[in-house]
């Protein structure tokens, strides 16, 4: 076997210990029978890519995910300016800390609102939940028809899946980490 047909198991068999799934449930969703999905997670049968592409599609996750290579022990993260999301006239900067992983299906956010700010958000897919947790400054949320006023060192999670809004309340710079869980 080469190498990059054990991690396209090791990918597989990883994927369904997170979301705590028999072989048989994987079988179930993909098309792809349990004996050959055993097969692959062993090492033992390389898939084609036909029978890759319906695995990655039954488990809603990119073809690419079976390819990627292992992960250090840990990632540190930092604002970065290169990859910066701008809003509201570039009075909303969003920088992404960590990109969406569709393993752990969470992305996380480092965000600075100028004074004033304020910024709509359309609902989420059914089930998504954000976590806010200010850093500085005073965040007025709405969430649906509800609204919240989040002080420096307070956090909120929320489900996303209706309209929901944010607004800096101070005179200063407000700065918040944002984790969206799907």
């Amino acid at each position: 076997m080469q190498e990059s047909d054990l991690k396209i198991g090791d990918r597989l068999r990883e994927i369904r210990t997170i979301r705590q799934m028999s072989l048989e449930d994987a079988a179930k969703l993909t098309g792809v029978s349990k004996p050959m999905l055993g097969q692959i997670e062993r090492g033992q049968s390389s898939p084609t890519i036909n029978t890759l592409w319906k695995i990655a599609t039954g488990l809603k996750v990119p073809l690419s995910f079976f390819c990627r290579q292992n992960e250090a022990e840990y990632s540190l993260a930092v604002p970065d300016c290169k990859n910066r999301i701008t809003e509201e006239n570039g009075k909303m900067r969003a920088y992404p800390l960590f990109s969406y992983d569709p393993v752990r299906n969470v992305e996380i956010f480092y965000i600075e609102f100028d004074a004033g700010v304020h910024h709509t958000s359309e609902r989420h897919a059914d089930g998504v939940e954000e976590y806010v947790l200010v850093v500085q400054g005073t965040l007025e949320m709405v969430i649906g028809q509800e609204q919240v006023i989040l002080l420096e060192k307070q956090s909120i999670r929320f489900r996303a899946d209706v309209p929901h809004s944010y607004r800096n309340c101070s005179g200063e710079c407000c700065s918040v980490y944002n984790m969206i869980f799907y």
